[in-house]
């Protein structure tokens, strides 16, 4: 991954080299599922080298059901208290709960996209979430991404890996691999991926189908291995902040 200008001015505390074993941990809420972290779901393997021109821009777009945020105990940025929060507060830079169309872009080339690329992925990414998060009372731009409002962006034939509260689900992930992988046991290649969105189809669902295809096809370009299998710890790593982390690392 090219060394990307300016990636030291881009105010993420993933990007300043914080581990990500660093983070304060939040205490789940009664009754939540508990969340696996990539270490817990076999930690022997390594992660494939990404390459550098893609990235999983379009995974925002994964089933986002509804989601709750707490202050942090300064006072300060919201503690974001499920996967997929995690997942998308990765761009938020200054931590205000807002993803700005430049925020996203640089987010983008902090994960090794070129300018061009980033350009149009984020204007992909913010027009379309942007205005479906966005409050009636809001006076930032319509193409901002609230991540309050980050369930607005659901969509259907999904492979429902995030509950409705936006939580990681480990038996919905694991069906991944237990149905659909027939040459490996724990990874799937990209006609694996293919049976397993048809799988997941919803009757009428046209914008979900395309949805589902765009992010799973930006995942295995990003993750798979030398071999074009997406090996299941790799896979997990998307589901939170893990892998932008990595990426963004890699480019400093």
């Amino acid at each position: 991954i090219p060394i990307v200008q300016g990636l030291r001015s881009y105010k993420h505390d993933t990007y300043q080299g914080a581990d990500a074993g660093e983070k304060k941990s939040i205490d789940q809420e009664p009754g939540s599922i508990e969340e696996e972290s990539p270490e817990t779901m076999g930690a022997g393997q390594r992660m494939a080298s990404p390459p550098a021109a893609v990235a999983v821009p379009l995974l925002l777009l994964f089933v986002v059901p509804f989601w709750s945020h707490v202050a942090s105990a300064d006072g300060g940025a919201p503690a974001w208290t499920t996967a997929l929060q995690k997942h998308v507060a990765f761009f938020d830079a200054d931590s205000d709960g807002i993803v700005s169309f430049s925020e996203t872009e640089r987010g983008l080339r902090a994960i090794g996209l070129g300018a061009a690329e980033a350009t149009v992925k984020a204007t992909l990414i913010n027009g379309v979430i942007g205005p479906k998060t966005r409050p009636e009372n809001a006076t930032t731009s319509k193409f901002s991404i609230y991540i309050e409002n980050i369930h607005q962006g659901i969509h259907g034939s999904d492979s429902g890996s995030y509950d409705a509260q936006g939580r990681f689900v480990p038996a919905k992930f694991n069906e991944i691999f237990t149905k659909h992988a027939k040459v490996e046991p724990n990874a799937v290649n990209e006609s694996e991926l293919e049976a397993m969105r048809i799988a997941n189809r919803e009757d009428g669902d046209d914008i979900g189908r395309a949805a589902s295809k765009a992010e799973w096809d930006l995942l295995h370009s990003l993750a798979k291995d030398k071999d074009g299998f997406l090996q299941k710890d790799n896979a997990r790593t998307v589901f939170d902040d893990s892998l932008f982390v990595q990426l963004a690392k890699k480019g400093e």
